[in-house]
């Protein structure tokens, strides 16, 4: 009789602080040891089972050589030592909601680290390459023409192209600083196969002394495979470049990743 009521009253308890949820398999397990009721449904007791005793009986733990007591509160989880630890959840997952393994991507080696650390403390002059697009507005050449100015007052030595948009705010820029020998001009084809927008500046590029290196060997190319030419040799003679494109800008978002893969920092502008 007293056995019955026990039973009862752990049913009754389990009910109040579960509400509703099924009992788990460890419980109904567990509960086979001593053949008590779980969930409502009375479960047969196995006489060969050593699951372990309830309602404040020695479980076993899965700690090595300890046992935990257990209060008749709740079958549906047998307490914290049965709950999975974090990493379980995320190796194992958790009951039986789907499983999304990912791959994490491969982080970057010390090495590459460090090359980066040493290039953002350097705090002396750099040879800083100007990328970007032919389309933007006034404002942003702009602020583009204002950013090169700056970079030439403290001494730092810029490559560019010669296009119109970003190419020519920073030759503006750069030559508003009155320091040629910090500016270098690669063009991508011969001066004669710049548009007539360019030239006009460009000129002006040859008139203050600063350099400007052709590449007439790419006249036969297309501009695309020719500006592809240029960019990496500008690449090739920096520390560092800032670009300036849209997220369809192809070529420029190459040039970027380029870079990178060169051990450049690399500072991109999105202007879209």
């Amino acid at each position: 009789m007293v056995g019955g009521l026990r039973t009862r009253r752990l049913d009754e308890v389990a009910a109040r602080s579960c509400g509703t949820l099924r009992p788990s398999p460890r419980a109904v397990h567990a509960a086979r040891g001593v053949g008590a009721t779980v969930g409502g449904q009375h479960v047969a007791r196995d006489p060969g089972s050593n699951a372990g005793r309830i309602a404040g009986v020695g479980l076993p733990s899965r700690l090595p050589g300890k046992r935990r007591e257990l209060s008749p509160v709740c079958l549906a989880g047998l307490g914290p030592d049965d709950l999975p630890s974090s990493a379980e959840s995320i190796v194992k997952g958790t009951g039986n909601a789907p499983q999304v393994l990912e791959v994490a991507p491969k982080p970057p080696s010390d090495i590459e680290y460090l090359q980066e650390l040493i290039a953002i403390q350097q705090n002396g002059p750099k040879n800083i390459g100007f990328f970007g697009t032919r389309n933007m507005g006034f404002l942003h050449q702009q602020l583009i023409e204002i950013l090169s100015y700056a970079m030439v007052l403290t001494d730092n030595h810029i490559f560019t192209s010669g296009a119109t948009g970003t190419n020519a705010a920073v030759i503006r820029g750069a030559l508003r600083a009155e320091r040629p020998d910090l500016l270098t001009v690669v063009l991508p084809q011969s001066m004669e196969k710049q548009p007539p927008e360019s030239q006009e500046l460009l000129k002006q590029v040859q008139e203050t002394g600063a350099k400007m290196i052709e590449m007439p060997d790419n006249d036969d190319l297309t501009l695309f495979e020719a500006s592809s030419i240029c960019n990496d040799d500008i690449i090739s003679r920096v520390q560092q470049i800032i670009c300036f494109a849209f997220h369809d800008s192809k070529l420029l978002l190459e040039t970027c990743a380029q870079a990178k893969e060169n051990k450049k920092m690399v500072t991109l502008f999105y202007l879209d």
